[in-house]
């Protein structure tokens, strides 16, 4: 069984025990639990249910394992040929990391 949600504007397949990284969620605590209702899609061993835009009654329950995690470092190069302008500038993203405990359909 899996299920297509929205979470903060962003679609993720959603199947149970497996973990997310999702946009840095402010409000979000380690260990607490967060409910997402706009499930778009469920697929229950082939009966599948697609909502329009989303599905009644259906929500999935997450815990959050931590807060804020950092992706990985995204260089940004820029250079302006034959000036000697050069310019590095790094990133990193921040995620929330979820595991989802249930979804019910």
């Amino acid at each position: 069984m899996y299920a297509i949600v929205e979470i903060n504007g962003q679609q993720f397949k959603a199947e149970e025990g497996k973990k997310l990284f999702v946009n840095h969620m402010q409000s979000a605590e380690n260990g607490q639990t967060v409910e997402f209702e706009k499930v778009l899609l469920i697929d229950n061993n082939g009966e599948v249910k697609v909502g329009l835009p989303t599905v009644e009654g259906a929500k999935v329950v997450c815990e959050v394992l931590s807060p804020l995690v950092k992706g990985d470092k995204v260089l940004v190069f820029h250079k302006k040929r034959r000036k000697g302008h050069r310019k590095l500038n790094g990133y990193r993203h921040q995620f929330t990391e979820l595991t989802i405990k249930q979804i019910i359909a």
